[in-house]
Formats: C-alpha cells, sequence, structure tokens
C-alpha cells in the first residue's frame, strides 16, 4: 500500500491540539527543558533553522490553531533525510515517538509542496472494549480483552 502522509509524533499530547505533538515540539520542549547536552541542542537548532529556511511556515501554525501536520510522502526524501537526525536524538535522550502514515490525515486547511495542514477532529469516540473474538482461553470474559 502507499501511503500519502506521514508524521512523526510523540506519547504526550499538545495542549491546544490533545493530539501527539509533533517531533519539532518535541526537541523544542527537551531543549527547554535542558534534557539534551549542548552539542546536541545545537544539531537540533541547525536542522530547525534548516527547515525554517527551506519549509514554509503555515499560517494556522502561526497562530497556533487547532491544526497538525504531515509531510507529504511524494515529496518527503529530502525531508525525511534531515529529520532521521532528529530521530537519533529522540532515541539518544529515550524519548519514545510513533512514525504515522495515512491516506486520510483529515480536513485540509492548508498545503504547499512539502505538507499538509489538517484541523483536529476534537469529535473523538470512545467505544467499550470488545468482547475476545481470539483463540479461546481459560480466562472468565473480560480478561482478554487486553490482548
Amino acid at each position: 500500500m502507499k501511503f500519502k502522509y506521514v508524521r512523526i509524533q510523540g506519547k504526550e499530547l499538545a495542549a491546544n491540539t490533545k493530539t501527539g505533538k509533533g517531533i519539532f515540539s518535541m526537541l523544542n520542549q527537551m531543549v527547554q527543558d535542558k534534557t539534551m547536552e549542548q552539542e546536541d541542542i545545537d544539531l537540533f537548532l541547525e536542522i530547525d533553522s534548516w527547515f525554517a529556511e527551506v519549509l514554509p511556515w503555515p499560517p494556522q501554525c502561526q497562530r497556533q490553531e487547532k491544526v497538525i501536520c504531515y509531510f507529504k510522502v511524494e515529496n518527503a526524501e529530502l525531508m525525511m533525510k534531515m529529520i532521521n537526525p532528529m530521530l537519533w536524538l529522540l532515541e539518544r535522550y529515550n524519548h519514545p515517538y510513533y512514525v504515522v502514515y495515512t491516506n486520510y490525515p483529515g480536513e485540509i486547511v492548508y498545503e504547499d509542496e512539502y505538507q499538509v495542514v489538517v484541523k483536529v477532529d476534537e469529535n473523538i469516540v470512545v467505544e467499550d472494549l470488545q468482547k475476545p473474538w481470539g483463540p479461546k482461553t481459560d480466562q472468565p470474559s473480560g480478561q482478554g480483552d487486553n490482548l
């Protein structure tokens, strides 16, 4: 399957979007928290500056609207080459992250050559646990729901 969009995000949620913080937010927080050594901070700041020069800064992001960004996979080769050292920094400091691929990011409110910006869907659906559907176990009903 070919995916159209990719996003790197963390476990921690951003206050305004209630979704996983993006890679830039995670690393900026680590800089503010003085989690990284100075050499690693300098590396991140150099990469961040490169992105600021090359990648347009969407107005929705400037205004801190409830949006999240995805890279376009078809044009992400150069972006991901620059992201790889940032992934290395997250791993170096044992900061968990997820690489999310999708074809359905949500309602696109901004688009350029490299990225899309989508509105955060605030209609979160929380469903009850499903009954176990896998192989039968000796556990009482509900015990295997977390598998």
